[in-house]
């Protein structure tokens, strides 16, 4: 299953490119949906009252920093963001007050001149464990409701499926794999990870370059 920091209009495509298409983790565990049956199945957004506390410490302490939200009904921004995937005319544009209106499933940020780690330290000092802050796109900062990692939504997710821990391997190579790999009965770091994500995996296998994870697979027995 894939599990990721993308939304669901990124991820459902390539879950159904690669056959796997029946349950995808999004947002960084934040939302859980259904592949094949078109629906979400578990939502961990962050409530608009924690969002506007937050976005006003950001705003106080980074004049500058420029914020869009992601839900399942899409990706708005405002007018300054800049997107890294995306045609900028393709995002619909709103001021502040209205993204922070509803439940927000990521909110995501960007400054002109912080550099990205130095914003995220800056995010988790502000957070005052109220949210969960990781990055894994360049330039960004991702945050989600307390409690929301990858790890917490598999965890749950395979509960209820009667998937053990030890009976899951999972990849990862940002931080925001890390409470993933932690979790998993096996953690596997690619080469080129992140130092932090490294140091949790249980074993490290070849870049992405060189096909890390297909040799891993390759060796599992089924």
């Amino acid at each position: 299953m894939l599990v990721s920091a993308r939304s669901v209009d990124w991820l459902v495509p390539e879950a159904a490119r690669l056959g796997l298409g029946e349950i995808a983790i999004c947002n960084n565990g934040a939302l859980v949906y259904d592949v094949e049956g078109e629906r979400v199945l578990i939502h961990r957004p962050l409530e608009p009252e924690a969002a506007r506390e937050l976005v006003g410490r950001l705003r106080r302490a980074a004049p500058g920093v420029v914020f869009g939200c992601d839900r399942p009904s899409g990706f708005t921004a405002e007018p300054a963001y800049r997107p890294l995937h995306r045609p900028p005319d393709s995002i619909p544009r709103a001021d502040l007050p209205a993204l922070l209106a509803e439940p927000i499933t990521k909110l995501v940020l960007q400054h002109p001149d912080l550099p990205q780690a130095d914003l995220h330290r800056l995010v988790g000092e502000l957070g005052d464990g109220q949210i969960e802050a990781c990055y894994s796109g360049a330039g960004l900062v991702e945050i989600a409701a307390a409690g929301v990692t990858k790890g917490a939504a598999l965890a749950e997710l395979c509960a209820e499926l009667g998937i053990d821990r030890s009976e899951v391997i999972a990849f990862g190579d940002m931080l925001n794999d890390i409470s993933m790999l932690a979790w998993a009965g096996r953690g596997v770091a690619v080469a080129n990870a992140h130092a932090e994500v490294i140091a949790v995996a249980d074993e490290v296998t070849a870049s992405n370059d060189d096909d890390g994870v297909a040799l891993v697979l390759e060796r599992l027995s089924f």
